[in-house]
């Protein structure tokens, strides 16, 4: 295992709240440089100010949203001007519109998509030439175990993170001898105000669980690939 993430430059998407922004504080923790985006002015502000103290010029928030592809290249543009680099991408960002489908709304529909999917593929091509200029990189991929587990109402959710987990494993193949690898992590209930199905319960997993778990993913040996790891509370809510 490598002893330190010291002296990396990681983009976290989504990285103002929840897992994201666990995911920001612990490799900031770790020496690494962190870049963090999000889709609301407000919350990349309240993330400055809580974080700027102790990170000092290895921290860059902005606001972007990742669905727009426009907001992604202007992003890891000024990536490049702060940092010079990418070694770690984190694709984090997402939501969450849990409806029938006869209830759920094209714009809905697409929100999701956009966000959840496509955002991935906007963020993974403008990363890819920048680790291949590196001679390495990481890719991780928040993913869920609802796109391997469908459920009534997750009709755009369980598309777009089944669909993630499609496209991190094709991802995979297509690079790994660029040395880039990639991983997908899908956790199950976490301790987040996210989507519809939020709510505190402390038998949920802690976004700083799945931040450890990235962490270690980052840590492997160049050698070793663990391209998907799922992620359970130990003793869920029993029904």
């Amino acid at each position: 295992m490598e002893e330190t993430l010291s002296g990396k430059i990681a983009v976290v998407t989504g990285g103002t709240r929840g897992i994201g922004r666990a995911i920001a504080e612990r490799l900031l923790r770790e020496g690494a440089a962190v870049a963090v985006c999000g889709r609301v002015p407000e919350n990349v502000q309240a993330f400055l100010k809580d974080c700027q103290p102790g990170a000092d010029r290895r921290l860059l928030a902005e606001a972007a949203d990742v669905s727009k592809l426009e907001d992604v290249r202007r992003f890891f543009k000024t990536v490049d001007a702060r940092f010079g680099g990418l070694d770690y991408l984190i694709n984090n960002a997402g939501i969450g519109v849990f409806k029938s489908v006869a209830d759920l709304t094209p714009d809905e529909w697409r929100r999701t998509i956009d966000l959840n999917l496509s955002g991935v593929y906007y963020c993974s091509h403008e990363a890819l030439p920048r680790m291949r200029q590196r001679g390495a990189g990481y890719i991780v991929n928040i993913g869920s175990l609802a796109g391997r587990n469908a459920f009534a109402g997750g009709a755009a959710y369980n598309a777009s993170k089944f669909g993630l987990h499609g496209f991190s494993e094709a991802m995979m193949l297509d690079h790994r001898y660029d040395n880039v690898r990639v991983s997908c992590i899908m956790p199950g209930s976490v301790d987040t105000d996210f989507g519809a199905r939020a709510g505190t319960a402390p038998w949920k997993i802690q976004p700083e669980d799945i931040a450890e778990v990235v962490a270690m993913l980052l840590r492997m040996p160049a050698r070793t690939l663990i391209s998907l790891v799922e992620i359970r509370p130990s003793k869920p809510h029993k029904q």
